[in-house]
């Protein structure tokens, strides 16, 4: 499916997404042509429409995107295995912006299995000019420039991502997804505060780790150093999915422990 997206109406160049990026997007999973996780992704649309102050229109039900998808996407378009990036944005006709309407663009990913490690590790570095803040809306994917000059920058300098830092010059995320660290049995995960994106992803899988007693899920404040520390780092991003990191700068890591993990979660489905 290549260029395969949709509308809930014939687009507008003068939008409220195209000139301030008043939008916000969620990933939806799709894995053996049936939607995944499909609860917690929508709970996360609405969290993040409300932080957003945008108008939930009341069709805006999880039935609504469940047929959505299916009758657009699985039946439509015969995809089995993929990504559904949803973007809803504020249009321009509400008395305030509070009451305006909104529409939606999505598009749809396809990949092999949404659960699995990606074939090719990555290779990242930390970027140190700029960084991303720790509030409310930095948990929530809207339009962000420094995931715009973080992925130019990797581009340039022959990286598939890079690490960003929040003010305190402590690990935040990378600009796809979260990073997990994994030192001995325990798993570090920078904590939301620290400026970590929401994952309806990454919470299913170190929910199924934490209940099977797999490792030792342990959220933390990192400093930049200690990615160097880590045995192995798994990128998860809810947009791209999920990958091993191979490399940061000099240091190279493994990838066995996480791969047999994140094996035994996709088992689970």
């Amino acid at each position: 499916m290549e260029n395969t997206y949709f509308t809930s109406e014939e687009l507008q160049l003068k939008n409220r997404a195209f000139l301030y990026g008043d939008a916000v997007k969620v990933s939806f999973f799709i894995r053996n042509s049936k939607l995944i996780m499909d609860e917690e992704c929508y709970f996360f649309l609405m969290a993040s429409m409300r932080k957003m102050r945008l108008n939930i229109p009341l069709t805006y039900t999880l039935e609504f995107f469940q047929n959505l998808f299916t009758e657009n996407v699985i039946e439509g378009n015969g995809v089995q295995n993929g990504i559904i990036n949803f973007l809803v944005f504020r249009n321009s006709d509400g008395i305030t912006l509070s009451k305006s309407s909104v529409s939606y663009y999505f598009e749809v990913d396809e990949m092999d299995d949404v659960l699995s490690i990606q074939q090719r590790p990555l290779e990242l570095d930390l970027i140190k000019e700029i960084n991303v803040n720790n509030n409310l809306l930095s948990n929530i994917r809207v339009h962000c420039p420094e995931n715009i000059y973080g992925g130019i920058y990797a581009q340039e300098n022959d990286l598939d991502d890079v690490i960003l830092l929040n003010p305190n010059k402590r690990i935040a995320r990378a600009t796809s997804g979260n990073l997990l660290f994994l030192e001995g049995d325990i798993i570090k995960v920078p904590k939301q505060s620290e400026g970590a994106y929401i994952s309806p992803l990454l919470e299913n899988f170190v929910t199924f780790l934490h209940k099977n007693n797999l490792a030792d899920i342990q959220e933390h404040e990192i400093i930049a150093f200690e990615s160097q520390k880590a045995e192995e780092i798994l990128l998860v991003s809810d947009e791209k999915g999920i990958s091993s990191v191979k490399k940061i700068r000099n240091k190279t890591f493994e990838s066995n422990r996480f791969t047999e993990l994140v094996e035994s979660w996709k088992n689970s489905f």
